[in-house]
């Protein structure tokens, strides 16, 4: 890629945003695998972004373990190691919409129970009880209108705001994209380093490992 492009000023600043979560729990619970199954039919979208997407951010330290509470829950309460690991193996990166992830959850867990039908019945060690999270984004003070500044924004910003444009992108923009590499692509020209930042792996990095990849590569892109 041409120096020109490298260094083309971006026609409009990227403003950084974070994201508040107001947790609720609701009305539904499962104590079996069955009713976890009809549960995840029927819960709030706020519900299925609760125990998915928003477990990443709450658990953005832990490089290793379950990816997601359905996960978690069935090998932890319900003994299914097997199950447990269908269901970690989920990648939200593959969804742009909740109804999408609803559906392969949905379909893991009835996919299970038809072939283990004593697995649907049995009482799991205790409940599981469905929290939902509704969004409040909020603006940051970092508001980078050239590269300089959109890697000095980068390192303060908190990962809550890293994990907002990221990950929970997909869900607002409803393409297999994020906010940093259509602004780098769109706005600076840099498409080889906003391919490079969607390549990075949510699920063995921390989200502070997500925010030191995506500076060292927009660092590389810019000399």
């Amino acid at each position: 890629m041409n120096a020109e492009l490298k260094i083309r000023k971006p026609s409009r600043p990227f403003y950084f945003n974070t994201s508040e979560h107001l947790l609720r729990i609701t009305r539904h619970r499962a104590a079996t695998l069955g009713e976890l199954h009809e549960t995840l039919r029927e819960c709030d979208d706020g519900s299925i972004f609760q125990h998915t997407f928003r477990t990443l951010q709450e658990h953005h330290f832990i490089r290793q373990g379950f990816s997601n509470d359905f996960a978690h829950w069935s090998l932890s309460a319900c003994h299914e190691p097997v199950l447990a690991e269908q269901l970690a193996s989920v990648d939200v990166r593959e969804f742009t919409a909740i109804q999408g992830l609803r559906d392969r959850m949905v379909e893991i867990v009835g996919e299970f129970i038809q072939s283990h039908p004593h697995a649907a019945v049995r009482p799991a060690h205790e409940q599981f009880y469905f929290c939902a999270a509704d969004l409040v984004v909020l603006p940051t003070p970092f508001v980078p209108n050239s590269l300089p500044e959109f890697v000095d924004a980068l390192k303060q910003v908190s990962v809550h705001s890293i994990h907002h444009h990221f990950i929970e992108a997909r869900l607002r923009l409803h393409e297999m994209s994020n906010d940093f590499s259509r602004w780098l692509e769109e706005e600076v020209g840099l498409g080889e380093a906003a391919q490079a930042v969607e390549r990075i792996d949510i699920y063995t990095n921390t989200m502070e490992g997500v925010r030191q990849q995506i500076i060292r590569i927009v660092q590389q892109a810019a000399n």
